[in-house]
């Protein structure tokens, strides 16, 4: 693993980014990949099968990214609502490409025992950039509030507004990866003006339950399917993963809506963010999606015969 730089080399230690250097970091950003190529085209040949639905337009310089939904076709007000979402932190490949593969894969087999909403790809910029951030340099998934300073994570709140309290199941697909620790971390603390103390990455798949609502058993039978495909990340030597004390197996807890994350944007009773490491030498890109598709399937199986 690569080690973490002695000092972020945009803005000076201890003082946070002001629009100077704001303006410094995303000058460095560079576009890596197409969201049309590799996102958009897969959602639009779904059409035949689901409903597709501009729920938002990001509009950043020159370039425009629509952010795109996925619904049952046939949605019925009498079923639960089951909510996926994905590449809220864009350059997090396996959490995008894992909700397209459950969609393609799975999720026929729900049609008429739930309605499935799905937000693949919420932060389209990061996801061309390879990074966790919009131009703005704000993290998403840490602005899932009322005015929210992140278009990304305001759209998707006006999205799930009319059935926020009709959902039963929120999954949230993510990543920890090696440049969490070289390039992240340390650019959150230079932003905000703060130290950055070096950490590790855990070798494996984990989850984040809500501290404030738990649902172990939830948490468990996910971990349970998705070890069939892929290993769990064990606790490190402190019993923890990314600094939190592990709970159960594969399992910590986050205060989710007070960290204004994604997975609090509804009032679902199972909620979960999923964590896999595409990094670890015992993983492929191919492994990684389908934990994540296999884990949406387990969480939905789980909520629905659970309420």
């Amino acid at each position: 693993m690569n080690t973490a730089p002695a000092f972020y080399p945009i803005g000076t230690p201890g003082t946070p980014w002001g629009d100077a250097e704001r303006n410094q970091w995303l000058s460095q950003q560079t576009r890596h990949r197409s969201y049309e190529a590799e996102v958009v085209s897969k959602i639009e040949r779904l059409h035949d099968r689901f409903d597709l639905e501009e729920y938002g337009r990001l509009e950043y310089g020159e370039q425009s990214f629509p952010l795109l939904a996925i619904r049952s076709r046939d949605w019925n007000d009498d079923l639960p609502v089951m909510l996926v979402t994905g590449g809220v932190h864009g350059y997090e490949t396996s959490g995008v490409h894992g909700a397209l593969q459950f969609v393609d894969q799975h999720a026929a087999d729900y049609a008429g025992r739930a309605n499935l909403l799905v937000a693949p790809c919420i932060s389209p910029w990061g996801y061309e950039r390879i990074h966790r951030w919009n131009p703005n340099a704000i993290d998403p998934n840490r602005s899932f509030y009322d005015n929210s300073p992140a278009e990304e994570s305001a759209a998707l709140m006006r999205l799930v507004a009319p059935v926020v309290d009709r959902v039963v199941m929120h999954i949230d697909l993510h990543e920890t990866t090696d440049t969490d620790e070289t390039e992240f971390r340390p650019a959150l603390a230079a932003r905000d003006g703060k130290p950055f103390t070096p950490g590790g990455i855990p070798d494996g798949f984990y989850l984040v339950d809500d501290s404030e609502s738990p649902q172990p058993k939830f948490q468990q039978a996910v971990i349970a399917a998705v070890e069939k495909v892929t290993h769990i990340a064990p606790a490190d030597d402190n019993n923890e993963i990314i600094g939190s004390p592990v709970v159960a197996r594969g399992v910590i807890e986050y205060p989710l809506k007070k960290l204004g994350l994604c997975a609090s944007v509804t009032n679902a009773n199972y909620k979960t963010t999923t964590e896999v490491y595409p990094d670890s030498p015992r993983a492929t890109p191919a492994q990684c999606n389908t934990a994540q598709a296999v884990a949406v399937c387990a969480a939905i199986d789980y909520a629905l015969a659970h309420s």
